[in-house]
This record gives C-alpha cells, structure tokens and sequence, in this order.
C-alpha cells in the first residue's frame, strides 16, 4: 500500500490542506478580536466534553495560542499534509486528518477527565500527519528544524520520544502532550488497520478472482464438449441416417435444441 521513495516537497498546496491552512488562519485573526475570551467554550475542556460540549473535539483543533504556535503547525499541515494528499487523495487525507485531531482529543480527555483548562491547537492532527507521513515515506527525508537532515521513519520516533520524555520530566507543563502523543498512536492504529482491511479486501478480491476464473473455465470446458458432442451426432446423421441415432443421442439433441432455441 505504501511506497518508499525519495524526492522534494512541492511549494503548492494540496486543495484540502489550502482550506485547512485557511481555515486556520481566519480563526486565529478572530481570537485576536474576540474569540479568545471563548476559549472554555470553544476549546477543549475535558469536564465540558464528558457533560455534553461534544463539538469541542472538533473546534479546539482550529484555535491557536500564539504566532509562533500557529506557525509551526501549518507549516508542517502545508508540509506534510500536501505530500499525503496528493497520496492518499483529498478524501481520505481529511478523514485522517479529523480523525487524528479528534482522536487525540478524546486521549486527553480519558487521561485528565476532570480538568477545566481547555486545550487549543491543531497539533494532534499534525502529529497524525507525522506518522502517517512516516509510514507512507518512510525513506523520505524531513529537514528538522529547517537545518537537520532525517528520514521521516526517524524523525516519527524521535519527536514521540521527545514528548514522552517531556510528558514525564514536566507532568503539569501548559503543553498538551497527551494530544501530542494521542494524534500519534491515533494516527498509527488508523493506518495500521486500513492497510489490514486493504489486504482483506485485497485477499477476498483475489479469493473471488480465482474462483470466478475456474467458473469460467469449466464453463468453456462443458461448452467444447457439448460442442464436439453434437458435432459427432450430426455427422453420424449425415453419414448414417436419422434411424441410427440412440435414445440417449435424441433426447441429447432435444435438449440442447431447446437450450439454443
């Protein structure tokens, strides 16, 4: 399902990830103006979520706590995200894309469900395009922090290492590493077993394939001997007459005569 080879990012965004960056951009610009003093409402809040605020997993994803935050963020969206568009196509990239982000929100809800302090940012679902870049390029090489050549497989491992270490070296830090860590393991199982259901569907493909292809062939096999069957049965009329035929030969032709006509 997936091919390991090399070549350059291109400067031209994907149609789903120029939406995205959008999308972002504009939300941020609001909160500059107002959306920020609704950040317990539109951002993700634990408590909130598990007493009904459900829409929370989706909106926290497009909310951003600085410049420098956003940045990062849809510089990698535009990075990474363009590459596994054209890959995947625009469909399935953005249902990986919500499902990665949503799915390391729901992580941080189950780990702190008590907590009031409402999370922001789009960096779970960029963590999602971390591993899914890496098991789809995983040869390919990311330029880390701009100046650090690393092969994508690489750079996948060193960055959840980073966040685990810093998970646990600073347990209360104001950095949402379980939705890092979460758009991470979402991400791999997500596409883990896609490719699973893609070899099943692959293998019962093939499955049919081969037993539709025997069909086939027993089908043409009983056509040629039912063929040279009559063929004999009409040259023993030509050569000997009508009366020669058996009863089985007649009611042969009969049947097959009524089968044709």
């Amino acid at each position: 399902m997936y091919r390991q080879y090399r070549y350059t990012y291109s400067v031209v965004p994907t149609p789903v990830v120029v939406w995205l960056l959008i999308a972002n951009g504009v939300v941020f610009v609001l909160q500059q103006f107002f959306l920020n003093r609704y950040l317990h409402l539109l951002g993700l809040v634990p408590a909130g979520v598990l007493h009904g605020a459900l829409w929370q997993l989706l909106t926290y994803m497009f909310l951003h706590a600085s410049v420098l935050h956003i940045f990062f963020n849809l510089i990698f969206l535009w990075m990474l995200g363009s590459e596994l568009e054209r890959y995947w196509g625009s469909r399935f990239f953005l249902k990986y894309y919500l499902v990665t982000g949503i799915g390391a929100g729901l992580i941080n809800v189950l780990v702190q469900p008590y907590s009031r302090i409402p999370t922001i940012g789009a960096s779970g679902a960029i963590f999602g395009l971390i591993i899914g870049f890496a098991l789809a390029f995983p040869e390919r090489e990311i330029l880390l922090y701009f100046v650090i050549r690393m092969k994508a497989k690489n750079f996948a491992v060193l960055v959840g290492l980073i966040e685990l270490v810093a998970l646990l070296m600073m347990p209360n830090s104001s950095i949402a590493r379980f939705a890092h860590l979460g758009g991470l393991v979402v991400g791999y199982f997500y596409l883990k077993r896609e490719i699973y259901e893609w070899r099943v569907r692959r293998q019962v493909a093939d499955w049919r394939g081969r037993i539709k292809e025997r069909a086939e062939i027993k089908k043409r096999k009983r056509e040629a001997e039912i063929s040279a069957e009559i063929d004999r049965i009409l040259d023993k009329i030509a050569s000997e007459g009508m009366e020669s035929l058996s009863r089985r030969e007649r009611r042969f032709l009969e049947q097959q005569g009524r089968k044709r006509f």
